[in-house]
């Protein structure tokens, strides 16, 4: 019978990473060629549920203006209206979104700035 070797009480990891900025939380963000499981960005599904959502609750005739809804909801309507352009996205992209695959500088702040109507056009935009 063999002995084992004993096991250090302490184990020391280095794992290189820095913190970055995104959707306005930090993220710790892994050196190019390291594997990493990036997990949804939960704000940008969220702003795009509620994008959909409103819209449904406006075309539905449950309110018949955004100042009404955005009221109701709590927030402004100048917000609301930037935050409903999120519809207009190309099928392509929000699924995109939804399968995690944009690049890291797609960001709610970036996508509620203006852009192109072309669905073309948004993925070489946000690309």
């Amino acid at each position: 019978m063999t002995r084992a070797k004993p096991v250090p009480e302490t184990v020391t990891v280095h794992v290189p990473f820095r913190l970055v900025k995104r959707g306005g939380r930090k993220e710790m963000q892994l050196p190019d060629g390291a594997s990493s499981h990036r997990k949804m960005d939960n704000t940008l599904v969220k702003a795009l549920a509620r994008a959909f959502r409103w819209k449904r609750m406006l075309e539905s005739g449950e309110f018949t203006t955004i100042a009404e809804l955005a009221e109701r909801e709590g927030i402004a309507p100048t917000y609301m209206t930037r935050v409903m352009r999120l519809t207009l996205l190309s099928p392509d992209f929000v699924q995109v979104i939804l399968d995690r695959t944009q690049g890291p500088g797609v960001t709610l702040a970036r996508l509620l700035e203006p852009f192109p109507m072309d669905w073309r056009q948004q993925l070489e935009h946000f690309g």
